[in-house]
């Protein structure tokens, strides 16, 4: 399993924490919104569950800064947003099981990433699409073809942007382990 010191999960929730606030504000239209791999890193690197709650109440007080605020289009507010917290828990829950699962940076671990990634976002976006579009009241007629046909129209860009980002972590994970076993070496 894999687990930091407390001070490190500090430092990797503030961290997390500001990325989640930078791009989810919509304060610059050049980033997109990293919340879905934000959850899904917080529930890899932080070991306390209560931190669910804080990134959920975090992406909530940001949403409402956002529209009341900042101008933001309240479109996506509607009475499916409360399906976000299912959404977000499985993206943790994808994060924890992974890091029970975590032995280090192999190829079988990069395999589990994949697992964790996929089945977290699958799980994430049926939730969050199906309940906005079953609740939102923006679809006039409900089926699942449409549903269907929705999911397949926006779920390989929320896939990708959720990638990159994870990309990104996995790099900066790599590089940070790298450095922190050539010092114990020294």
């Amino acid at each position: 399993m894999f687990t930091l010191s407390t001070k490190n999960q500090w430092l990797v929730g503030g961290i997390l924490l500001a990325v989640m606030l930078i791009t989810r504000a919509h304060v610059s239209d050049h980033l997109l919104d990293a919340s879905w791999a934000v959850f899904l890193l917080a529930g890899f690197y932080l070991r306390n569950v209560l931190a669910f709650g804080v990134f959920m109440a975090m992406a909530v007080a940001i949403d409402y800064v956002a529209v009341s605020q900042l101008g933001v289009s309240n479109f996506c507010v509607s009475s499916a947003y409360v399906a976000l917290v299912p959404a977000y828990g499985a993206l943790f829950a994808a994060g924890r099981w992974l890091a029970g699962q975590y032995q280090g940076e192999t190829l079988v671990a990069l395999g589990k990433l994949m697992v964790a990634v996929v089945a977290g976002f699958a799980v994430a976006e049926v939730i969050s699409s199906g309940s906005f579009y079953v609740l939102s009241g923006t679809s006039t007629e409900i089926s699942v073809a449409g549903f269907m046909a929705s999911l397949l129209k926006y779920a390989p860009h929320g896939l990708y942007i959720m990638s990159l980002y994870l990309s990104v972590a996995t790099l900066l994970h790599i590089a940070v382990r790298q450095v922190t076993r050539s010092d114990v070496a020294v």
